[in-house]
């Protein structure tokens, strides 16, 4: 982007060499305060941030081995069966209160009473189910609480080891951040640049660029934002205020840890249990959406393989319709945009038969075209012409839900438009989606069709794809056409 330069580089020409002093010696996390006209020959070099491993393996193995510890002390009537099943409970539980994505500041303190209440509640549920299965080893009250302390105790020691070694590292090189917001972000950057012992280095801030420090550039744009994130291998973004989405979906794209800080001042209150930068509260923003995979292209292939099997009969006498009525060329092929922009062949039963390449690639609608005979009209008002895309499923075009490919002279067209319109192709494309189930179909409204397709893709689950399908086979008694 075209833009200012950094208020960083302010420098014109190299110092002469010969008035080169040493560079003092600053202890690890002072900021450096660089001339306004030094050159990059002569002037200090500021503290080199980098990515510190993430704890989240090494706090489950800490919880694991107090798992393990806690199983021996309770002795008999445990087995490596219940010492997987309360395990798994513990980590689920400390997962989702967020004892797997500590703080920049975290300490095992701050983790000892949510650990200590899933650790209880792990050992209740597993206690609770061995005296229903084997009464005869179900375990007394007293072991049951030496053991629940046995684990706690382990676990927290562990823990501490880890916390120490991530603190000890941090403060001797902080992590590399992004601040992300709004004008706050400025002092955010000022207070955490000027820490006696920083565990966190801003190396740029995304938002406003009034009144910026002259030490951390302001990123105006996308381009910018991943070139920083690339050259400090930046793991962590600390978001104030609310940030555009745009910019969380890149941070979390490139595996940024996001988090909330709140710089609104005094009076504000914060949600019990949460943690601190600088004085700031913290809070783990949730993680990102959760984007189709596996699931998605298994639930795929259980129904279009049966389907196409099942509907051959109905396919046959479409086609055969076609032909009759149409003559030879059954199958109709056109370019569609796919998943990532990635273009295909998308296969329909033939319903008019365009004029020439140029009327199949850019002309909109031809629902209403008088040259559409009625089997065409027919085929096109019950979706039957798109039975076809059954085999574009198995192919892995295309999944049974999501946003409609189109073809590339409207992606590009309706790209330059609507804002946010390219977004809709994060995820596969699809036979129906949540915007045709919602009546955008035909003649409606672009801008809608793409909230609705974003919304989709933010929202994803194989739940909705499940309800969306349902909805789509009972809108069928009630066909409208395209």
């Amino acid at each position: 982007m075209a833009g200012s330069a950094s208020p960083t580089r302010t420098a014109t020409r190299p110092a002469p060499r010969t008035a080169t002093r040493p560079a003092p010696r600053t202890a690890p996390g002072t900021p450096v305060r660089t001339p306004a006209r030094a050159s990059s020959r002569t002037a200090p070099r500021p503290l080199a941030p980098r990515r510190a491993p993430h704890p989240s393996l090494a706090l489950v193995t800490a919880d694991l081995l107090g798992v393990l510890v806690g199983g021996l002390v309770a002795g008999a009537g445990w087995s490596w069966e219940w010492a997987a099943l309360g395990g798994a409970l513990l980590v689920l539980t400390a997962r989702s209160a967020c004892l797997y994505r500590p703080g920049p500041e975290t300490g095992v303190l701050d983790e000892v009473p949510a650990l200590c209440a899933r650790t209880a509640l792990a050992w209740a549920v597993v206690a609770a189910l061995l005296a229903a299965v084997r009464p005869e080893a179900a375990l007394p009250l007293p072991a049951l609480i030496t053991a629940w302390a046995a684990q706690s105790l382990v676990a927290a020691s562990v823990r501490g080891l880890v916390h120490g070694r991530r603190r000890a590292r941090r403060r001797a090189r902080p992590a590399a951040a992004l601040l992300v917001g709004d004008a706050r972000t400025h002092t955010v950057a000022t207070v955490l640049r000027r820490c006696e012992r920083p565990v966190v280095l801003p190396v740029g801030i995304v938002g406003p660029r009034a009144g910026t420090p002259g030490d951390v550039p302001v990123l105006g744009s996308a381009d910018e934002v991943r070139r920083a994130l690339g050259a400090h291998d930046v793991r962590l973004a600390l978001c104030v205020g609310e940030p555009p989405a745009a910019y969380l979906r890149l941070l979390r794209a490139h595996g940024c840890a996001l988090w909330r800080l709140d710089a609104r001042g005094p009076g504000h209150g914060s949600a019990p249990g949460t943690t601190s930068l600088a004085g700031y509260p913290l809070t783990p923003l949730p993680p990102g959406p959760r984007r189709p995979g596996a699931g998605k292209r298994a639930l795929d292939l259980a129904l279009a393989g049966p389907a196409l099997v099942l509907l051959s009969p109905l396919l046959l006498a479409c086609a055969l319709a076609v032909r009759l009525s149409d003559g030879p060329g059954v199958l109709f092929r056109q370019e569609r945009v796919g998943q990532y922009g990635k273009a295909f062949t998308l296969l329909k039963f033939r319903s008019l038969r365009p004029g020439d390449d140029r009327e199949a690639a850019t002309r909109w609608n031809v629902a209403h075209d008088d040259r559409m005979s009625p089997v065409g009209r027919f085929l096109r008002r019950s979706s039957l012409d798109e039975l076809p895309q059954l085999w574009n499923i198995l192919r892995g075009d295309m999944s049974l839900v999501g946003p409609r490919p189109e073809r590339p002279f409207f992606v590009a067209e309706f790209g330059r438009t609507y804002a946010g319109y390219r977004h809709r192709h994060r995820a596969p494309v699809g036979l129906t989606g949540l915007a045709q189930i919602s009546g955008l179909r035909g003649d409606t409204s672009i801008e809608d069709r793409s909230r609705h397709d974003n919304y989709y893709v933010d929202h994803w689950s194989l739940w909705l794809d499940v309800r969306i399908l349902v909805r789509t086979a009972v809108s069928l008694v009630r066909p409208s056409g395209s």
